[in-house]
């Protein structure tokens, strides 16, 4: 069996390339090139990386031509596609040319508010506070057009949060990603989580992702359906911090702002799209659809393992220790700020009290 993914070396796709490997698939990456760990890691287990930039078609095109064993394969497999002229480029360059053609969208296209906390496929799409749910929502509807009128094999992936040992996953961080929070925790320094940090949320490790995600490949059932993978822990946001506390050794200090309040103090970090139009809505995920058809998967890293496995990596890794002084600053500024409103309320009621 062959596959080729476009993209290969992400948080998700790399987990994917490894079970792909294990399994026994040809698997040819498509990305740009750039020279990292990981895809030399994949390369040296077997797997082959093309150099070219999907975003251009008639480069993209010269390439799928002069590589017979490209002109048919069992798999494409779309990991940075996010527009619908990505995907209307993906439909002309691959029709007649895969058995199957997966889309990877996202969990967070699903209505918002949520009208119940459990989540199916059957779930309304509807995000009107993030661009990028929205363009993934386009995406799907592109391709299930395309399904219905052109016979294209598309099968829709939706993750939620899933993380690999590379990035601690948080609710609130910076430009810089995780490490800046992590560092605060090592610090003694307070940091901030949404809401009031009781809301459910699901986070699943890429390596069991991957089980799912590779079950489906060349599944004749998964032809024109769209399935949500994630695993079946459900977490409180406190608990998710607490987690990444311990495996750091530290009891972390919690300081709950709303998600309203985060979104206007930090329009810079677009609270808006990631907390309002995603992580703020408690969600508990109907996996039926996805163990019908993969039967074999399962939560095999709780992420109380996952964390611990992902403070040992980066904690080994300084490339991942990428430090954010100006979330460190915006940080510490929004919780003084907490600080004296709570001071002056204090004093308010008392006065009005005596």
């Amino acid at each position: 069996m062959h596959a080729v993914l476009i993209g290969g070396t992400g948080t998700i796709s790399t987990s994917v390339t490894h079970e792909l490997l294990q399994q026994g698939w040809q698997v040819t990456l498509i990305n740009r090139g750039t020279d990292t760990p990981e895809l030399r890691e994949l390369v040296e287990l077997g797997a082959r990386s093309l150099v070219c930039d999907v975003n251009d078609e008639p480069e993209m095109r010269e390439l799928l031509t002069s590589h017979r064993e490209l002109q048919h394969v069992d798999c494409v497999a779309e990991f940075v596609a996010f527009t619908h002229e990505q995907v209307e480029r993906d439909i002309r360059l691959f029709l007649g040319k895969t058995s199957q053609y997966i889309f990877v969208s996202s969990a967070s296209a699903y209505a918002k508010p949520a009208r119940s906390y459990i989540i199916s496929e059957g779930t309304t799409l509807a995000n009107p506070y993030w661009q990028y749910s929205q363009q993934k929502i386009e995406c799907e509807r592109v391709l299930m057009e395309a399904y219905r009128k052109l016979s294209f094999p598309v099968t829709i992936v939706r993750p939620s949060h899933t993380y690999d040992r590379r990035s601690l996953p948080l609710g609130v961080h910076g430009a810089q990603g995780s490490w800046q929070v992590a560092q605060r925790m090592l610090e003694g320094k307070p940091v901030l989580v949404h809401g009031d940090g009781s809301s459910l949320w699901t986070l699943t490790h890429a390596r069991d992702f991957a089980v799912g995600f590779v079950g489906l490949m060349a599944n004749t059932h998964a032809i024109g359906e769209a399935v949500q993978i994630m695993g079946d822990e459900t977490l409180t946001w406190d608990q998710i911090y607490s987690c990444i506390g311990a495996a750091l050794g530290v009891t972390p200090q919690l300081v709950h702002v709303s998600s309203q309040m985060l979104a206007a103090a930090g329009p810079q970090y677009d609270f808006t799209g990631s907390l309002t139009g995603d992580k703020a809505v408690s969600v508990v995920f109907d996996t039926t659809k996805l163990q019908r058809l993969v039967p074999q998967f399962a939560t095999r890293t709780r992420f109380d393992q996952g964390a611990r496995e992902c403070v040992d990596y980066i904690l080994n890794h300084p490339e991942y220790q990428q430090a954010d002084p100006e979330f460190d600053r915006w940080s510490d500024e929004l919780i003084a700020q907490l600080d004296i409103f709570v001071d002056h309320m204090s004093a308010f009621n008392a006065q009005h009290h005596n």
